[in-house]
């Protein structure tokens, strides 16, 4: 167990940006949120999944809406936690620990937020290691994990439970109908399980690693290391193009952020041009019209100067860019979870291109 401290916030957000590979909502807003809890005299007791008991009681909680949202409406502060209570109500019981949904961007600082106000510890890991858009996308639920009871909150006072649902997916569509109707964010509390079965799903050490890929991006940032390569020291991978991006298309629709960038290479990489597509978070990066990386790989921009990882609400025109692709942990390479986070689960043709194991560094792995 270890507690986070204030000091802890600004790597922890800079790298669960870089891990979120464009999406997971504003780090910076996430970022205060918690910095004011800790000021408050609220702790954030941090445990490793092993120190789990079995009958443990674990609920995941986050945020559900288009990131978007997050930059032009403020959260009331209160939606994720009144989820949970909602939730403990329904279950008839308090929880044990919580556990985030994804690591990636604000999403993975609401989740220190409940579990600040709940008074009960923060499990080091998360269900994607990275972000993905949509509900039933965590390792929690595609190795069998309950999707109910659910509870969605907004900021006005309005509490959703869902107490059974169908399967994952339908948790996803009812609770996204919902999110939209509450303007787009909702702060919710779902996934209870005991800790037997966390310990097996969930993806470890992420809390961790986001801090040590932040610590590399801010010692690069002082010591004239390239950025891109204190990030790939950590967590493996490759760079895949260094350019400026010269085109942007972004709309918001069904509760999403969609679109797609195009980035043309400069210094070595003069003369190639890229394409990301994104939902929320981005899915495939194609060259000479083919796809040569794809969820749930990390696709993530850097900015070439500083290494300030780029969300998809606000990389724009002419911004110098790092492409880098990271390498998913383990439970999102298997059979059972490409059907639910790869290419073909965004309605796309073809399969999911990865990274082969030999592109993993040893201990910082994103594993």
């Amino acid at each position: 167990m270890w507690e986070l401290c204030e000091d802890d916030l600004r790597p922890v957000s800079v790298g669960a940006a870089v891990l979120g590979s464009g999406g997971g909502g504003n780090p910076y807003i996430g970022h205060l949120r918690v910095r004011e809890c800790l000021r408050a005299g609220r702790a954030v007791e941090v445990i490793l999944p092993e120190e789990l008991d079995d009958d443990a009681l674990v609920a995941v909680c986050g945020a559900m809406g288009s990131p978007v949202v997050s930059y032009e409406k403020l959260p009331g502060g209160d939606e994720e936690p009144a989820a949970l209570r909602q939730l403990e109500r329904q279950l008839g019981r308090t929880v044990d620990a919580v556990a985030p949904f994804e690591m990636g961007g604000g999403n993975s600082m609401a989740a220190m937020v409940v579990a600040a106000s709940a008074g009960v510890p923060l499990i080091d890991g998360d269900g994607m290691g990275r972000a993905f858009p949509e509900l039933q996308m965590t390792s929690y639920l595609i190795y069998g994990a309950a999707s109910a009871p659910s509870a969605l909150a907004d900021e006005r006072g309005n509490v959703l439970v869902l107490s059974e649902v169908v399967d994952a997916g339908w948790l996803e569509r009812i609770a996204r109908a919902a999110t939209v109707a509450m303007g787009g964010h909702a702060g919710v509390a779902t996934t209870p399980m005991r800790g037997e079965l966390c310990k097996r799903v969930i993806i470890p050490g992420t809390l961790s690693l986001a801090r040590a890929i932040g610590d590399a991006i801010l010692a690069a940032d002082r010591s004239g290391v390239e950025p891109s390569d204190a990030v790939l020291a950590v967590t493996g991978g490759r760079r895949h193009l260094r350019g400026k991006v010269v085109d942007v298309e972004r709309r918001n629709t069904k509760g999403f952020a969609r679109g797609s960038l195009v980035l043309e290479g400069s210094d070595t990489d003069s003369g190639r041009t890229v394409r990301i597509d994104f939902q929320n978070e981005n899915l495939v990066l194609y060259e000479d019209g083919r796809p040569v990386a794809t969820v749930p790989d990390l696709i993530t921009l850097l900015t070439a100067e500083r290494g300030d990882p780029l969300t998809t609400e606000v990389v724009s025109y002419g911004v110098r860019a790092d492409v880098l692709i990271l390498p998913c942990h383990r439970l999102l390479r298997t059979p059972r979870a490409l059907e639910v986070v790869g290419p073909r689960a965004f309605g796309l043709d073809f399969d999911a291109v990865l990274l082969e194991d030999g592109a993993r560094p040893g201990a910082g792995a994103v594993r």
